[in-house]
């Protein structure tokens, strides 16, 4: 079987579910590029808790982890069979790393079908979730991403889905598709680092602009899925869309292991937020 890309998205807000824009535009056309996976698993930002959890129900439900958005967004369903055995196959793969099975806990959340609408709108594939660790360091999470090295080997499209830069409290309505100087900056060295020497990725948190970039590791920590699995594989990552939102979000996607798809000539920004939404008090 043909070894499965990986890739790693900048979701930006959960309104990007709704619209088509330049990043939406690139997430279709990576869907519509990758081979046909046999189930996708997804580390999401917004499954970050204290333990290190697959889901391994068969219907997982789509979950709304957010307020204050309008109802049509509350209204989108991603139906997705879930893929029970992917989270024993996990389990065995990272030994002796501890991975639990979340049987009734979880499921869908948005950091997941906000991206999987547009990549895989059918939701005909099995979606898993791994969990992000909350009480380990930078270094396990590499780690973990490269152990998960040998899905893409029997077919598992492997996504990390979060944001390089993402500081909610900074984000100015008023600048809809530019980064701040500190959010360029970072934005800029962590895409050398992924292209150039991925698993120095886990060293970005030395960058003078990190604790402005990545208040909190949550939408971070994904990233160092892919750098790790671009590590096992001595390949750097390649860039599907770039790009920022509100002065203080980063956009950029990366994929691994696959051609390039070329970046969306539209330039679109990225989805609003609502104007009554306080952007630093809800779970974007």
């Amino acid at each position: 079987m043909t070894i499965m890309p990986a890739a790693f998205i900048g979701h930006g807000n959960p309104m990007n579910a709704l619209e088509t824009n330049r990043y939406t535009r690139a997430w279709r056309a990576f869907g519509a590029a990758v081979p046909r996976p046999r189930a996708i698993l997804v580390v999401s930002a917004h499954w970050y808790i204290n333990a290190t959890a697959v889901t391994a129900m068969p219907r997982p439900r789509t979950i709304h982890d957010f307020f204050g958005f309008p109802q049509r967004l509350f209204d989108v369903d991603y139906p997705a069979p879930g893929l029970p055995a992917l989270a024993e196959e996990v389990s065995d793969i990272v030994k002796p790393t501890w991975v639990g099975a979340d049987v009734d806990s979880w499921g869908i959340d948005h950091g997941t079908w906000s991206v999987l609408v547009h990549a895989f709108p059918e939701a005909d594939i099995p979606v898993t979730q791994l969990s992000i660790n909350a009480d380990r360091g930078f270094d396990y999470h590499l780690e973990l991403g490269a152990k998960l090295a040998p899905l893409r080997e029997s077919g598992v499209l492997i996504l990390g889905s979060g944001n390089v830069v993402h500081n909610l409290g900074g984000v100015r309505r008023d600048l809809p598709d530019q980064g701040f100087d500190w959010a360029q900056r970072f934005d800029s060295d962590a895409k050398e680092t992924m292209l150039d020497d991925p698993l120095n990725a886990a060293r970005l948190d030395a960058h003078r602009d990190f604790r402005t970039a990545v208040p909190t590791p949550d939408h971070f920590l994904p990233l160092l899925y892919l750098a790790g699995l671009a590590g096992a594989s001595r390949e750097g990552a390649d860039v599907l869309v770039d790009g920022y939102a509100y002065g203080s979000l980063s956009m950029t996607a990366y994929t691994l292991g696959m051609t390039a798809v070329g970046q969306p000539a539209d330039g679109t920004a990225a989805a609003a937020i609502p104007v009554d939404l306080p952007p630093d008090g809800v779970n974007i």
